[in-house]
């Protein structure tokens, strides 16, 4: 009796381990970006939200077998999105500044020049719209992603030409590269805006089909632009949000709360290492870029204030075709703006009135 007693202790003292064992789960995730891992926003996923959400599952019993296809070996520059909502991927960084169609309400900063300069003020504010304006989430909803968070900002915008700028009327009949709806930041200038982007830039202004481009310090380095355009003219457009990570939600929606919880936490640490590291990087690489020959300029204020008087109000024609459509345009583009306002930020134009 006490050898049949002792099985069953035996028995019912391994049935936690059975638990575990039955619980254990390796889950594969294809994580994208089409810019290659030389960008900061790429650089993180590895050396940040990979480490964040493995750490965050430790004890779990998942553990995650990660395929990391960065620089269009998945998806190109701008299909991070359809490479989602098809499932050919579980989580990207979506740069929906390239996807001015299927989110356009993230595309706010972007018609709204000569805002804030502090691209970690823009994240925030985009990430509290995305908890207080419902259809900011419903956006990615739409095209079945879930918004995970980790939004990013860029440091400031600036002009670099292959000649010097001293005034909006050397732009007249120049043909300068923009990402996405950063176009409309040339109108009334006389200069013709191409639309492109980081992968680009390099050939097309070293060829001649491009005079400069749009383009902010942190990333003109390692993009080595100012060998091509080095007249660096700090005209000083902002710094809008360029995007955020997020899932296929058919994908999300069946994972354990754990998993959820992990990509969310991956998604705040990315932020912050992102938003350090930016932050430390720009004076930095505006000295070695001078050591290489790029010749830095100050546009002047006035010039600055003339230019953004001068445009279209191109922000109130986006939000208004925008509500025609059933989307909420106009009621983004105020918070926006009222969130840069309540942030001490005093815009060149108040863009919403």
């Amino acid at each position: 009796m006490r050898v049949s007693l002792k099985k069953w202790a035996m028995a019912l003292a391994m049935i936690p381990l059975m638990g575990n064992v039955a619980l254990a789960e390796t889950v594969s995730i294809t994580l994208v970006n089409g810019h290659p891992p030389v960008f900061r926003w790429v650089k993180h996923l590895t050396n940040t939200f990979i480490p964040a959400v493995n750490k965050e599952l430790e004890g779990s019993g998942i553990t995650i077998n990660w395929s990391e296809q960065y620089g269009g070996s998945l998806a190109k520059v701008g299909g991070e999105l359809e490479a989602l909502e098809e499932g050919l991927a579980e989580v990207a960084v979506v740069p929906s500044l390239f996807e001015p169609a299927k989110l356009p309400l993230q595309n706010v900063s972007y018609y709204t020049p000569f805002g804030t300069k502090d691209p970690e003020k823009t994240t925030k504010i985009i990430d509290d719209l995305h908890r207080t304006v419902p259809e900011m989430s419903a956006a990615w909803e739409k095209h079945n992603m879930t918004y995970l968070g980790g939004g990013f900002g860029i440091d400031d915008y600036q002009l670099f030409t292959t000649f010097p700028v001293n005034s909006v009327e050397d732009l007249k009949g120049r043909k300068i590269g923009t990402p996405g709806a950063a176009i409309n930041w040339l109108k009334g200038t006389g200069a013709v805006g191409v639309s492109g982007n980081l992968t680009k830039y390099y050939n097309a202004i070293k060829t001649g089909v491009y005079d400069g481009a749009i383009v902010f310090v942190s990333a003109a380095l390692p993009a080595k632009l100012f060998e091509v355009a080095p007249y660096v003219t700090r005209v000083s457009f902002g710094s809008p949000y360029v995007g955020g990570m997020a899932a296929n939600k058919e994908w999300y929606d069946s994972q354990p709360e754990a998993l959820k919880k992990a990509l969310k936490k991956g998604a705040q640490a990315y932020t912050a290492a992102y938003s350090a590291d930016l932050k430390a990087s720009v004076t930095k690489f505006t000295t070695i870029m001078e050591g290489k020959g790029a010749k830095f300029s100050d546009f002047e204020a006035a010039k600055r204030q003339s230019w953004a008087k001068n445009m279209p109000n191109f922000a109130m024609d986006w939000a208004k075709a925008l509500d025609d459509k059933g989307l909420a345009g106009t009621k983004v583009l105020k918070a926006y703006m009222d969130a840069q306002r309540t942030e001490g930020v005093e815009p060149l134009r108040d863009w919403d009135k």
